[in-house]
């Protein structure tokens, strides 16, 4: 029997990425962002979820795309990886789709040298690029954004 994917797939311009369901806990409509001077340049700035502080990760910047500001009509993906709950913005979000493991492409096989991408689901007129957010901050970065919110917590 084949391992099921559900993945949420969201649009940034008109390419196409998923995320792996299990990792998103929600969508919501962009709202104000407060900056944070000492974060990664990954990081766009902090919002306040219920209480809950979460970074907005330049998903656009780590995958290379132009830099954009963020819209009302823009979304944010919360999602957390092993070690950070975070926020993405997204132009769009699509829905959630359910793939089976031979249907996603590995991501080596087509892009060597990749982290960001895990894999590649073909549609009929399309193709989705599985993005990896374990991958989306290094190491280094998560230090940086750990002592940027140390150092906020601290004013």
């Amino acid at each position: 029997m084949s391992t099921q994917h559900h993945l949420v797939v969201f649009s940034l311009d008109d390419q196409r990425y998923a995320l792996n369901l299990a990792s998103v806990e929600r969508v919501i409509h962009a709202v104000e962002m407060i900056s944070l001077p000492e974060a990664p340049e990954i990081i766009l700035g902090l919002i306040n979820l219920q209480g809950r502080v979460i970074p907005v990760l330049d998903l656009r910047r780590r995958l290379g795309l132009p830099k954009q500001e963020v819209e009302l009509s823009d979304h944010l993906i919360i999602a957390h990886t092993c070690r950070w709950e975070v926020a993405l913005v997204v132009s769009t979000v699509h829905g959630v789709i359910e793939r089976s493991e031979q249907e996603i492409l590995a991501a080596e096989k087509i892009f060597p040298g990749i982290e960001q991408v895990r894999g590649v689901v073909k549609l009929e007129d399309d193709i989705i690029l599985i993005h990896d957010l374990e991958k989306s901050i290094s190491m280094d970065e998560e230090k940086a954004l750990a002592e940027a919110l140390k150092d906020k917590g601290e004013d």
